[in-house]
């Protein structure tokens, strides 16, 4: 896995050991980011900040970093993920502009004064079929982590049942092989 586009163009992404994560393809990650870039609805990433749960490498959170966002929380349980973030962040000489919570993203709470101003964009990315991204969608608004208008990336199994998204309006949603990925707005 590499960066696909930005400063960091080109730099591997080092992930974590054995199965516990499934990376977002290059394809299907610059698929993303493209629709990130050119749909009439999108924002600028430029000096975003950036929310990536299951974070899992943090290649979404460093793609975002890599073309212009200004902050990424990465939030993962998993230790040797969380390990794989930290190199990867020292690695690509952004260490000031990372932080990694072990959290889970079921279990956000409020969001903490030290983790600064409320989230421009969120990328969610948990394993398929569990209903974990439902209720972290919950979750992000109860504790006010996210801005009014905040864009949220949702990747899920194509093959999962559609979902109702209250309080999120659904901007479009876009098939990548095995991965379903909504993109959504905080209504």
């Amino acid at each position: 896995m590499r960066i696909v586009a930005g400063s960091l163009k080109g730099r591997a992404i080092v992930a974590p050991e054995g199965q516990g994560t499934r990376p977002t393809s290059d394809r299907a990650r610059q698929a993303v980011f493209n629709v990130l870039e050119h749909a009439a609805w999108a924002e600028s990433l430029n000096g975003a900040r950036v929310i990536d749960l299951y974070a899992g490498s943090g290649a979404l959170g460093f793609e975002a970093i890599s073309r212009g966002a200004g902050f990424c929380l990465f939030v993962e349980t998993d230790d040797g993920a969380r390990g794989a973030i930290r190199e990867n962040a020292d690695a690509y000489g952004v260490m000031g502009r990372t932080r990694v919570h072990r959290r889970s993203a079921t279990d956000l709470g409020v969001r903490p004064g030290s983790d600064g101003e409320a989230f421009d964009i969120a990328f969610l990315d948990p394993p398929y079929g569990k209903g974990l991204g439902e209720q972290t969608l919950v979750r992000l608004i109860e504790g006010n982590w996210l801005k009014p208008g905040a864009l949220v990336v949702f990747e899920r199994g194509s093959d999962e049942p559609d979902i109702d998204t209250p309080g999120y309006q659904r901007l479009d949603a876009r098939d990548y092989g095995a991965a379903r990925v909504l993109f959504l707005k905080v209504a």
